[in-house]
């Protein structure tokens, strides 16, 4: 299990290596999580991104909506237990991202972004450039139980 940040669900719309990750190891039994404000996040700047780089925005909601059937959504009621405890270890960063470390605080995961401010915050945190290392070694994990 892993949660992603927003940007990483940016990342899955306007590239492909996000996306086959998700793809490929969602169909080996990985779980991805984002909380919904990640999703609103993501709706919120994609268009603009997507004019910046004159593809048109139009397919937007059914793009994250395909995503959804990758990463599960979770709502506030659900990480909203862990909000006190995340504010608290990202005072002094960008407490905005609260939700994302409330949900992994909350699932007990770790966390898939590119933002620096989780570093350090008790929750391990993997970045695109590694994470097929952290992919791989629990669809390992997951395998070596099915056996």
């Amino acid at each position: 299990m892993i949660v992603l940040d927003a940007n990483i669900l940016i990342r899955a719309v306007l590239g492909r290596r996000v996306r086959q990750f998700l793809e490929e190891y969602a169909s080996r039994g990985i779980r991805f999580y984002a909380p919904d404000v990640a999703y609103a996040d993501a709706e919120k700047y994609l268009p603009p991104l997507l004019i910046q780089r004159g593809k048109s925005a139009a397919d937007v909601p059914a793009t994250l909506h395909f995503l959804q059937s990758l990463v599960v959504s979770v709502d506030a009621e659900s990480y909203g237990v862990s909000e006190a405890d995340a504010r608290e270890r990202l005072r002094g960063r960008d407490e905005d991202d609260w939700p994302v470390l409330a949900t992994a605080l909350a699932l007990n995961c770790a966390v898939w972004t590119e933002d620096t401010d989780f570093f350090g915050t008790g929750v391990a945190v993997w970045t695109s450039s590694r994470i097929e290392i952290f992919l791989k070694a629990q669809a390992k994990l997951l395998e070596s139980l099915e056996d």
